[in-house]
């Protein structure tokens, strides 16, 4: 079996550089579009563009075998299209704290209340103006990241490694506009990674997200923050081996 890695929003596919290492099977982490060289406009991104890339890049590295797709977060959002697109050839997804809508809803509605309400406030407005709002690039002052996750505060190593700007990069919010069809994959297992201290995705959020999939997946409550590929890889690996 071959993992097919999907990172999150503002991240790229160095976001499981500490994971890949611990990984035993064949692995392919990708970026998805407006990162490493691959174009996007951000004002129009969708989710169906970019499970088309997902699509090409599985292609382009020869994934024949039965896979296992992994997506942390906002990458969620792009697994349903992916199971459609590759078929049988999908033995198994692993969601870690990843958004999934009800059937036809949308990532906004995954998000916190105020967190919502205030991404569509600010679209509108910036809609009004003729401008485009993305997520933000690498910040200027890193340490609110330190806490920002959830879990235990960051130490000094994994503070620099998120913030680093081949992992933290500006992105599109438009695809948490468009709508997302679970039912697609509904014959392909699922198991879900929900962390109990996870801050971005409270745990309580995660646990509705649940009750979204078309099938009762096996979940796996860990006593981390958002980010447990990152913080534990180790331990991390050797959940998805337990998961299959």
């Amino acid at each position: 079996m071959t993992y097919v890695f999907i990172h999150g929003g503002g991240s790229t596919a160095r976001f499981w550089d500490r994971l890949l290492p611990y990984v035993d099977r064949p692995a392919l982490a990708v970026d998805l579009p407006g990162r490493n060289g691959k174009p996007a406009d951000f004002a129009t991104l969708s989710v169906d563009d970019e499970v088309a890339s997902v699509l090409a890049d599985v292609e382009a590295a020869g994934g024949t075998a039965p896979i296992i797709l992994v997506a942390h977060s906002s990458g969620g959002l792009v697994v349903p299209g992916v199971v459609a697109g590759l078929g049988d050839r999908v033995a198994h997804v692993v969601l870690s704290a990843a958004l999934v809508p009800v059937e036809g809803g949308c990532g906004i509605d995954c998000m916190k209340p105020r967190h919502r309400d205030g991404l569509v406030a600010s679209v509108e407005q910036a809609r009004r103006d003729g401008t485009v709002i993305t997520l933000p690039g690498p910040p200027d002052d890193p340490e609110p990241f330190r806490y920002a996750y959830g879990g235990d505060p960051l130490d000094d190593d994994t503070l620099s490694f998120v913030v680093d700007p081949v992992r933290c990069v500006a992105d599109t919010v438009h695809h948490y506009f468009q709508p997302v069809h679970w039912s697609v994959a509904a014959s392909v297992p699922v198991t879900y990674l929900l962390n109990t201290r996870d801050r971005p995705v409270p745990s309580e959020m995660q646990e509705q997200m649940l009750t979204h999939l078309p099938r009762a997946p096996n979940v796996i409550r860990l006593d981390s923050g958002h980010i447990p590929a990152v913080t534990d890889p180790d331990g991390f690996a050797s959940l998805l081996e337990s998961a299959l």
